[in-house]
């Protein structure tokens, strides 16, 4: 069993990006300037924009993050996203998720510039990724491929089994996987809630991206012997021995697991890195204008 560590495979592309930004620099140009509005208090929001900020810092990009209290209107925080758009000074920003239930995700999405969508979620780049066209990939499909390709792995005419169908990340990668491309032309089955006979389906997978949020749901008797296991999943468990009173689990049986496979990511550190540093990729793009020009 190999494991695929998200952690080192990030650190590397860090310091190749913490170079670049520094060549950018001695040119004349101004680094890389990444945004993300937080709307409310939820803690893990709370995390990952502090874990992004540090990562440009540590990278030498600028960085800006504005707050916003709970009540916020969806107009108010449209017309933050306005404002945005409009900044020269900013190459790329997030509207961090979950928002609060009385702001429609979707409406917010649609209001930030496809130039500087670098999480991907805009239909502009959405439909410019599934015609092969160059986008912001969302960043956890990117970093998905990113990790396939540091560890030499081919999926070319394998079966591949994506278990879960979300917007996020189900449906980006199983039309990534299935393109013509280094890390691509694999056999896509998209698996969901409605799946019948969903245990057949995973047995006959070579690669499965486990992405539906259920802890531990993958167990070695569901797999081939020898498969590749993505897990995405992040969860939070019960977990009394912990000083915090739970411990993080992917939504697949990494004990269980991983003497059957032949590659497997780890939780945590395996994606979630991953996922990071993606986003700090794709504000590269777009400070070097290499998506839209």
């Amino acid at each position: 069993m190999i494991l695929l560590d998200g952690k080192i495979t990030s650190q590397k592309i860090t310091e190749k990006i913490k170079l670049d930004v520094q060549q950018m620099t001695a040119k004349g140009f101004r680094p890389p300037h990444l945004g993300a509005i937080l709307v409310g208090e939820n803690p893990a929001s709370k995390v990952y924009v502090r874990n992004k900020i540090r990562l440009c810092d540590a990278v030498g990009f600028n960085s800006t993050v504005i707050r916003l209290p709970k009540d916020t209107s969806e107009k108010d925080l449209i017309d933050q996203v306005n404002q945005w758009n409009d900044d020269d000074s900013l190459d790329g920003y997030i509207v961090q998720l979950p928002l609060p239930d009385h702001i429609a995700a979707d409406k917010v999405n649609l209001a930030i510039s496809p130039k500087k969508d670098v999480d991907g979620f805009h239909p502009h780049n959405v439909g410019r990724m599934c015609l092969g066209l160059p986008s912001y990939l969302p960043a956890t499909p990117q970093g998905i491929l990113t990790l396939l390709e540091e560890y030499d792995i081919s999926i070319k005419g394998k079966r591949v089994a994506v278990l879960g169908r979300s917007n996020i990340v189900g449906r980006p990668i199983s039309i990534l996987l299935s393109q013509n491309r280094k890390i691509g032309n694999g056999t896509v089955t998209v698996l969901h809630s409605r799946t019948e006979n969903l245990v057949d389906e995973l047995k006959s997978a070579d690669l499965i991206i486990a992405a539906i949020g259920s802890p531990n749901f993958v167990k070695a008797e569901m797999l081939k012997p020898g498969a590749i296991i993505i897990d995405v999943g992040i969860n939070r468990v019960e977990d009394a021995s912990r000083k915090r009173g739970y411990r993080l689990c992917g939504d697949v049986d990494y004990e269980n697991v991983k003497e059957n496979a032949d590659y497997i990511t780890p939780v945590p550190g395996g994606i979630g890195p991953m996922t990071v540093v993606s986003l700090l990729i794709n504000t590269l793009k777009a400070a070097k204008k290499e998506v839209y020009g």
